[in-house]
């Protein structure tokens, strides 16, 4: 019996990625800047006062 032929098939080795991906000598991506504490605490301020039933 041929063991080499049992089993699942192996996938590609060498898969291409898609176009989003950081390729060699593409620009590096830039994260978007977190927010302050304070911004946060007033973002969460305001959440609270326009739900009221919490």
């Amino acid at each position: 019996m041929d063991y080499s032929k049992s089993g699942n098939p192996k996938g590609s080795r060498s898969t291409l990625r898609g176009p989003d991906h950081g390729q060699k000598g593409a620009p590096k991506s830039v994260k978007p800047p977190r927010e302050t504490k304070e911004e946060l605490l007033a973002r969460m301020k305001a959440a609270a006062k326009k739900d009221p039933k919490s």
